[in-house]
């Protein structure tokens, strides 16, 4: 099964079995919802343990999370430094706008120049605020090209390929 972590616990809050969660995903409002399932793998674990939230409460720059049946320390302490996930049945394409891509559908593509030219392929993501920044191996080097009209031409997520405007200064 394919997995997708949506945010990561960091510690406990409390003794009535809330979490401090440092979200991992562009979506909170839809993924961390009263009554949303959601896996927790407990730090080093491979198996998961379903939960559903109960309560949801921002708290500075995290977000608080009851789940059901766990109302105490004891049986969310377990959890500690773990992470929350969902499966790839839980990604839905509604919530992402024209030109919008899941981070994992643009890691592993191959960009390629106008011209041909094979750059490389995606290996990470940087989210800088003003716009996401595509980290590429190339043979020789690394590159950092930037996810602007300007640039990035054309995607085609089906043959993991990516045409994009090599300005100059840019490689």
């Amino acid at each position: 099964m394919e997995w997708f972590n949506v945010g990561r616990i960091v510690n406990t809050h409390g003794i009535r079995g809330e979490v401090r969660v440092l979200s991992t995903t562009d979506f909170e409002e839809e993924r961390f919802a009263v009554g949303i399932k959601l896996a927790a793998f407990k730090k080093d674990d491979k198996k998961p343990t379903w939960v559903t939230i109960e309560s949801v409460r921002r708290h500075k720059n995290f977000i608080l999370l009851t789940f059901e049946g766990m109302n105490n320390i004891n049986l969310v302490e377990p959890f500690k430094e773990g992470m929350l996930k969902i499966t790839k049945d839980q990604l839905t394409d509604d919530l992402l706008e024209e030109n919008e891509y899941f981070f994992h559908e643009i890691i592993g593509c191959t960009i390629v120049s106008e011209e041909g030219e094979t750059i490389g392929a995606v290996t990470d993501i940087l989210q800088t605020g003003a716009n996401d920044v595509w980290v590429v191996k190339g043979t020789k080097k690394e590159h950092y090209i930037p996810y602007i009209e300007d640039i990035v031409k054309e995607i085609n997520i089906d043959e993991k390929k990516i045409v994009i405007h090599v300005m100059e200064g840019l490689l």
